[in-house]
């Protein structure tokens, strides 16, 4: 059975939204399908893209084939990256990174003001080895 990710139309006449399915290649472009990944609002200013990543990569890590307007709303996502391998680092990781460092340098810059304050001279490599 040959699976693609492709859209299947809902909404009323002349006000399309989408559902991104896993379905059959055979069967029809409103019939059944495997599985819902995702929804698609062509009509909302910028259009509305909502994919569930982890059933979208598990499709086609299992060698679903998206249709090519899938795989452009993939590319939009971020998904598409994500399964070719050339994703960057997640936003959160990179904003835990940012806030690691900030804490490191605050508490340098405690120990530092702390050392000043009690009228000794401020030894960067004691106070970094403090934090």
């Amino acid at each position: 059975m040959a699976v693609r990710l492709r859209l299947m139309r809902m909404g009323k006449k002349k006000q399309p939204t989408y559902r991104i399915v896993a379905a059959d290649s055979r069967s029809p472009r409103d019939g059944r399908f495997l599985e819902i990944v995702g929804t698609y609002q062509p009509r909302l200013e910028p259009s509305g893209v909502k994919i569930d990543d982890q059933k979208a990569l598990k499709w086609l890590r299992n060698g679903a084939q998206p249709s090519e307007t899938v795989e452009k709303l993939l590319k939009i996502n971020g998904t598409w990256a994500i399964f070719n391998g050339d994703a960057p680092e997640p936003v959160a990781a990179v904003e835990e990174a940012v806030e690691e460092t900030a804490v490191e340098e605050t508490a340098v810059e405690e120990t530092a003001t702390e050392a000043e304050a009690d009228g000794g001279e401020v030894d960067e490599e004691a106070a970094e080895a403090s934090a």
